[in-house]
């Protein structure tokens, strides 16, 4: 069934013309978190960076995006704003507002497997 409906959204997109890069962008990979410490200074957005905000860092998502983190140990997810650009650590793939690491029970391990999902 998934597989259809995966075949279903390609053949959909080509007949209306998207690309393949405007589909739902899914990856997996390693979470991390700010520190509270960082509370107060400026994202790659101009934004000031807020612990208790649901936001997040990526390396190429435009500032803006929504996406959907699901913790892969423990199935709890949460929708952050994309605000700034990193992990600036190697085979990370977005660092989380302190926030929402905690929200996905991810502050006593520091990081995270997740899987990170566009929602628009």
């Amino acid at each position: 069934m998934k597989e259809f409906l995966l075949l279903m959204a390609l053949v959909m997109s080509s007949l209306l013309g998207f690309s393949q890069n405007q589909l739902p962008v899914t990856e997996s990979g390693k979470a991390s978190f700010y520190s509270k410490s960082w509370d107060g200074r400026r994202t790659s957005s101009g934004e000031k960076l807020n612990s208790t905000l649901y936001t997040a860092a990526h390396k190429t998502l435009p500032f803006g995006t929504l996406v959907r983190v699901t913790n892969l140990t423990n199935c709890n997810w949460v929708i952050v704003k994309i605000n700034d650009r990193g992990p600036h650590i190697k085979n990370r793939i977005i660092d989380l507002s302190w926030g929402a690491a905690k929200h996905l029970g991810m502050i006593a391990a520091g990081i995270a497997e997740v899987e990170v999902e566009v929602v628009e």
